[in-house]
């Protein structure tokens, strides 16, 4: 079923068997210009930008995943189901918690907790944490210390909802559920890599911090954050 509803490639050989996966799709251009040779441009569609090329001299891709669970949850499947992706890991932005996570720093989460159905409505799942898969993590963590990148290794909460109303509201979702950041990913691309006997994991920079009130402007997330693409990159085949 090539090519899909949301992505144009017409050979599933044009994408890399590992993606990196921001939601910004400006941000999978710059990690495609900045990082990759040979690169080649696979999506388009929606503006949802898919880039494949080496790094190091081994390919990978790049795809964003645009913004919130519903949207990944497409993007990811379908690289998953139909174009024989079999990692993909998330790199992108969140915010904190926690005074103890500051601006920039990298956190690569173990497993994550939400309130959100998706994973009930997809796939039955009824439980609120899922976990990223093993050994990625395991190799994320290995290269993050060669390239000596300090690195949180945590629970995250994935939200459905950016603007709530009950704004501290977090500091019982941290008490109770041990999540130190949030963001709105992650807990929908774990459980389709669960349902499709995948690989997922989610790497983050902090970019906010609810806590302690520091924020970061839009351009600094779109190209600052390196220190997570550098050690992502790592991964490719």
């Amino acid at each position: 079923m090539i090519p899909t509803a949301h992505i144009e490639s017409k050979n599933k050989e044009d994408i890399a068997k590992t993606v990196l996966m921001p939601g910004d799709p400006l941000r999978a251009k710059f990690i495609a210009d900045t990082f990759l040779e040979d690169v080649k441009q696979f999506n388009s569609v929606r503006n949802v930008l898919g880039y494949t090329g080496t790094y190091k001299g081994r390919r990978i891709s790049v795809m964003a995943s645009g913004m919130g669970m519903p949207s990944i949850g497409i993007y990811s499947y379908e690289l998953y189901k139909f174009y024989d992706v079999e990692n993909i890991i998330r790199i992108g932005s969140c915010g904190g918690y926690t005074p103890d996570v500051k601006l920039y720093d990298v956190i690569l989460a173990k497993d994550v907790w939400s309130e959100s159905s998706y994973a009930k409505v997809q796939g039955g799942y009824e439980s609120e944490v899922i976990e990223g898969t093993k050994a990625l993590n395991e190799s994320l963590v290995k290269h993050a210390k060669e390239l000596g990148i300090p690195m949180h290794i945590e629970r995250i909460h994935s939200s459905d909802v950016f603007y709530r109303e009950n704004f501290d509201e977090y500091k019982e979702i941290y008490e109770k559920h041990g999540c130190v950041a949030v963001e709105m990913e992650a807990f929908a691309l774990f459980h389709n890599a669960k349902v499709l006997g995948k690989n997922a994991a989610c790497l983050l920079t902090v970019s906010d911090n609810l806590a302690t009130k520091e924020v970061t402007s839009s351009e600094e997330r779109q190209n600052a954050f390196t220190n997570m693409m550098k050690i992502a990159l790592e991964m490719a085949e």
